[in-house]
């Protein structure tokens, strides 16, 4: 007699992962810490200050035992501070796990490939196989010959009572190239990035900390290149962005622009492209004789001028740009419509809000294509 099985849906309240009283409040530090510049004294007043509001601990777990198992675990370390007095800092292993929590935040379910290459749509004499077939062309690889194939086209065309096998009975297994990808992406760190009682620098730094780690775990063969412009531009390593902050500084986006392109000049790979996030207007230059021409009032034509000639030049280059605009003042559309067109580049105008994702899905996009 059969059983009468029956199917559906059961539903239930929802239950909270079951941490540890310190991976909850782990996960609370690495937000905090990133905030904070890397600066964990401030840090754990917030956490303390949270604790006093929300009740995150109880007698059997204080903010002090989580400090102490901060330092058993080996995230933190005592050093000297800049002014000579001791002090607390984050190690290594708290960089890498906040850039984890970043891509976690940004990037949701994305997990670690094998290969880490990126593929093209472009078919003929590539890497992987896709598992599909054509005729033979001249100058095709003969490895790339289905013998399996080829052997049964013979049988059909030709029979099986003198074997023949000619060109024409010759397949191809198609393949696909890999393509590798080197960015560089561009931070804005100019005065304005905080101004309003606004903090854009945070998710910037969160974005560019995700992208960091996405590329160096899933793609490991393509490249990043991080810097930052203000007055100048200068780059940093992917482990100095929790630390990263503004300065008292203008937006020289062309020595930003001209700083990616010498990056990328000296890279091998055949698709490169430049990430721009800013969301002010270009306001300085520096000068042959070393001197800087400001202006923050409006938009200097000498100033754009020279934006525009860059973005020319990097397309010339074969660089695209996309710049990712944090701000919505008609004036500045329309200094980014007119970058972007001299560029044949892309432009997204857009809050804070999504900015991670719209960053990655444009990344992907860009991988799966030759930009020529």
């Amino acid at each position: 007699m059969e059983k009468n099985v029956k199917k559906g849906f059961l539903f239930k309240n929802y239950e909270a992962p079951n941490l540890s009283p310190f991976d909850k409040l782990f996960e609370i530090f690495k937000e905090l810490i990133t905030h904070t510049s890397g600066d964990f004294d401030e840090a754990i007043d917030w956490l303390r200050q949270l604790d006093v509001e929300y009740k995150l601990t109880d007698a059997n777990y204080t903010i002090d035992d989580f400090i102490e198992d901060l330092k058993k675990k080996g995230y933190i370390r005592e050093e000297i501070k800049p002014d000579g007095t001791a002090g607390t800092g984050i190690t290594a292993k708290t960089e890498r796990a906040i850039r984890q929590a970043a891509l976690d935040q940004i990037f949701g379910n994305l997990k670690k490939s094998g290969s880490g290459n990126h593929k093209t749509k472009y078919a003929g004499n590539g890497d992987e196989k896709t598992g599909e077939f054509r005729e033979y062309h001249f100058g095709d690889g003969l490895e790339n010959i289905s013998l399996t194939e080829s052997l049964k086209n013979a049988q059909i065309n030709n029979g099986v009572g003198e074997f023949q096998l000619t060109e024409n009975d010759l397949v191809v297994e198609d393949a696909q190239f890999k393509a590798q990808m080197s960015t560089v992406l561009m931070i804005d760190i100019s005065h304005s990035m905080i101004l309003y009682g606004e903090d854009r620098i945070t998710p910037a730094k969160k974005v560019a900390m995700a992208l960091a780690e996405l590329i160096t775990t899933r793609y490991p063969k393509d490249t990043i290149d991080i810097l930052v412009f203000g007055n100048d531009a200068w780059s940093i390593s992917i482990k100095d962005l929790p630390y990263l902050n503004v300065g008292p500084y203008h937006t020289n986006t062309v020595a930003g622009l001209q700083l990616a392109m010498d990056i990328l000049r000296r890279k091998r790979n055949t698709n490169k492209q430049i990430f721009m996030i800013t969301d002010g207007k270009p306001s300085c230059v520096r000068e042959k004789d070393g001197t800087y021409y400001m202006n923050s009032n409006g938009l200097d034509e000498y100033i754009v001028e020279q934006c525009y000639n860059q973005a020319a030049q990097a397309r010339k280059l074969h660089i695209p740009i996309t710049t990712f605009m944090i701000a919505n003042d008609p004036y500045l559309q329309k200094f980014v419509n007119r970058f972007t067109e001299a560029n044949q580049g892309k432009a997204f105008y857009t809050g804070l809000k999504g900015l991670g994702e719209m960053i990655f899905e444009d990344y992907e996009t860009n991988r799966k294509k030759k930009i020529k």
